[in-house]
């Protein structure tokens, strides 16, 4: 017998709990300065419960070949990517209508 999801109640390969919660969060990408003058990219508005932070800050880090962090539920690139962090948002699932870019 196949393991349910305890939230949707379906199977685990048919599980759809991840979609959902990308469909419903407002994701806000920024660009802020830091000292001495150096831009870095924020993206704010992931929940951490449904999405690994870190695995998406890795690749975004592999995406943008910049470094950079998650925490505070926020991930924080070095540079401006505003847009590869929008196009990889939109590809892996994130609706176009709730990415927010400054």
């Amino acid at each position: 017998m196949q393991e349910i999801c305890k939230v949707c109640g379906l199977p685990k390969d048919l599980c759809i709990c991840e979609t959902l919660s990308k469909e419903q969060q407002k994701v806000l990408i920024k660009l802020e300065k830091r000292r001495y003058g150096k831009l870095t990219t924020v993206v704010e508005g992931i929940n951490d419960k449904n999405i690994n932070l870190r695995k998406m800050a890795q690749d975004l880090k592999t995406i943008c070949a910049c470094g950079g962090t998650a925490k505070d539920n926020r991930i924080i690139l070095q540079g401006d990517h505003r847009d590869k962090v929008r196009n990889y948002l939109a590809k892996i699932g994130f609706p176009e209508a709730n990415i927010e870019v400054e």
